[in-house]
C-alpha cells in the first residue's frame, strides 16, 4: 500500500511538472496564447529558482577559486550555443548569449563588469560598440569627398547604402568563461561548486567587420544577480521537449564541459598558459591535475 501511493505521488508530480512545461500548448486556442498561463497556472505556480542555502564562513573546511573555459563546439555544450538563427524558432527559445544581451538591454541585468575580480562595473553605453559597429563603405567615402562642406554642414545626409553596419550575433560566440568556487562544507561533509560569474567569449563586432576572429572577453557578469532571468530562460532538452531545462539548473548542475585553464595562486593567479606555453597537451593534463587535487580533498576527509 505504502509502494502504490509512492508512485501515485511520483507520478502526480511528474504530470504537473508536464503540465507546467507545455506552456498552454495543448490549450491555446490561436498561436498567441501558447506560452502564456491561464490564470489557474498563475496562481498556484511558484515558479523560482532555487535559492542557494545559507553558508557561514566557519563552516568551509577548504576553498578553491577556479576559471573554466566551455567550448561551444563540443556537443555537450550545444545548449548553451543554439539556436543562432532565431528566425525558424519559436520566441521561447534563445540561446543564452541572446538572453544575456537582451538583459542588458532592458536593463534587468545590471551587475555587468569589465574584468573578473568586479573591479570595474560597466553600463551598456560603454560596451555597446562590442556588440555593434557602423562604419562608411569606401564608395561613400568618396561621395562624402565629392561635397564635404555640405555633409559638415549638415545640408547634405549620406545615403544609407553607404553605411555598413555590423551586429555582434549569437552564432560569433565561440565559448563562456566562468569563475566559480569549489569549497568543503564541514557541516554537510560534501564538496560543493558556487558559480560566480560568466563571460561570453567572441570577436568584437569591429573585428568582425574586418574579418579578423581573434575572440576577446565580451563582458563579466556577477552570476547569482541574473538566476532569475536564467530561470525564466529554457534551453533545449533533446530527451524529452515537454521538460524543457532552464539555463539556471544547467549551469548550476553542470550539466556542461569546462576546461580550467586557472585557479588561484600565489603567481598573482596566473593562467595555466603562462607556465606551460606552447604544449597543448600538458595544459589538459594540468587542468585535469588541478581538478583531481580539489576532488582529492574530499576523499581525505572520509580516510581515516
Amino acid at each position: 500500500m505504502k509502494l502504490k501511493n509512492f508512485f501515485l505521488v511520483v507520478f502526480s508530480v511528474a504530470g504537473s511538472f508536464f503540465a507546467s512545461a507545455q506552456s498552454n500548448l495543448l490549450n491555446a486556442k490561436t498561436p498567441d496564447e501558447i506560452g502564456k498561463k491561464t490564470a489557474a497556472q498563475l496562481e498556484s505556480d511558484n515558479d523560482k529558482p532555487l535559492p542557494y542555502g545559507y553558508v557561514h564562513d566557519r563552516d568551509v573546511l577548504m576553498g578553491k577559486t577556479t576559471w573554466e573555459l566551455i567550448d561551444v563546439d563540443e556537443r555537450i555544450n550545444f545548449p548553451l550555443y543554439y539556436p543562432v538563427d532565431t528566425a525558424f524558432v519559436g520566441k521561447e527559445r534563445r540561446s543564452l548569449f541572446q538572453v544575456l544581451l537582451n538583459g542588458i538591454k532592458s536593463g534587468k541585468i545590471t551587475e555587468v563588469y569589465n574584468d573578473d575580480y568586479f573591479n570595474s562595473k560597466v553600463t551598456l553605453k560603454d560596451i555597446e560598440s562590442v556588440f555593434k559597429y557602423i562604419d562608411t563603405t569606401d564608395a561613400g567615402i568618396d561621395e562624402f569627398n565629392t561635397d564635404v562642406e555640405g555633409y559638415k554642414s549638415g545640408a547634405k545626409v549620406l545615403d544609407k547604402q553607404y553605411i555598413e553596419e555590423t551586429e555582434l550575433t549569437a552564432k560569433d560566440v565561440s565559448g563562456y568563461r566562468i569563475k566559480g568556487f569549489w569549497y568543503f562544507d564541514k557541516r554537510q561533509s560534501e564538496l560543493k561548486y558556487r558559480m560566480l560569474a560568466i563571460c561570453p567569449v567572441a570577436t568584437e563586432a569591429r573585428a568582425k567587420a574586418k574579418g579578423e576572429s581573434d575572440p576577446i572577453d565580451l563582458f563579466w557578469v556577477y552570476f547569482p544577480s541574473i538566476r532569475d532571468i536564467l530561470h525564466e530562460a529554457k534551453a533545449f532538452n533533446d530527451k524529452n521537449s515537454a521538460m524543457p531545462l532552464t539555463f539556471d539548473h544547467l549551469l548550476n548542475s553542470r550539466r556542461f564541459s569546462g576546461v580550467i585553464y586557472k585557479e588561484e595562486n600565489v603567481y598573482g593567479d596566473r593562467t595555466i598558459q603562462d607556465y606551460m606555453k606552447d604544449n597543448s597537451q600538458m595544459q589538459l593534463l594540468e587542468s585535469e591535475r588541478v581538478k583531481e587535487k580539489i576532488r582529492n580533498f574530499e576523499q581525505d576527509m572520509w580516510n581515516y
